[in-house]
């Protein structure tokens, strides 16, 4: 079966339409057939349509995103109630612990993120995974800190995401690999992306399934909860009867 390779996060700058439009065909050429660049809250109807044209002019499908970083727990909890309905993927930087374990545990949140380089202030443990496990959230490794990271700050953070990835797989937590960049000459093929899912932890068919299938499956499973006819995973309305 022919893989569908995603990237579903690719942080351009959305008010540099040419450089959005490089990566794009970058992400085309690569052999990319779902990407996301996310929104920080406010999606404008007219740059989500401007970006699924480029998308669909180069045979890519765009994906919907947006990211967060909740500072408090109620925090989380406004942004989940007022935007998760916009967005066909939502993405929560823990940056602490109780936002973390509500994230976790919140069955809207698609991805969890931890982008701090700081093994001290990286939430994602056995009592994380174990809430995650339960729910639908799946762990994000962003691929750009192991590429411009060098030395001892490098080292420090592959075992970080080694030791992260040994937890999520003994819970079954899915794992998805994106790229987490903003620059075309850090942009890598799917196999490369996996190669380096690889290096901290996964096996082959893994690394593989954390750029193609598992990405696949979360933005399927919302686009079936975000359309009208929707009530619960595995039902849907077919036809409404006359009261």
């Amino acid at each position: 079966m022919t893989r569908v390779f995603a990237d579903l996060h690719l942080r351009v700058n959305l008010r540099d339409p040419q450089a959005t439009q490089k990566i794009i065909n970058r992400a085309a050429r690569f052999g990319y057939s779902l990407i996301s660049i996310p929104f920080t809250s406010v999606m404008r109807q007219e740059e989500l349509a401007k970006l699924k044209a480029m998308c669909t002019e180069v045979g890519i499908d765009f994906v919907s995103r947006a990211d967060f970083h909740p500072r408090t727990e109620n925090d989380l909890t406004h942004f989940l109630r007022k935007f998760r309905r916009q967005f066909e993927i939502i993405s929560i930087s823990c940056d602490t612990k109780e936002v973390a374990r509500q994230a976790a545990k919140d069955r809207r949140v698609d991805l969890l993120s931890f982008p701090s380089l700081d093994y001290h202030k990286r939430f994602f443990d056995r009592a994380e995974a174990e809430l995650a496990s339960g729910c639908l959230a799946a762990l994000e490794v962003d691929v750009r800190p192991l590429l411009v990271l060098e030395g001892p700050s490098r080292v420090r953070l592959l075992m970080s995401l080694r030791r992260e990835i040994a937890v999520a797989r003994e819970f079954k937590v899915p794992i998805v690999v994106s790229s987490g960049v903003a620059e075309e000459k850090f942009m890598r093929y799917p196999k490369d992306m996996a190669s380096l899912a690889y290096i901290v932890g996964l096996d082959e068919a893994s690394a593989l399934d954390a750029v193609s299938t598992n990405p696949e499956e979360i933005v399927k499973r919302n686009r079936e909860k975000l359309r009208n006819r929707f009530v619960a995973p595995g039902i849907s309305i077919v036809k409404e009867g006359k009261t």
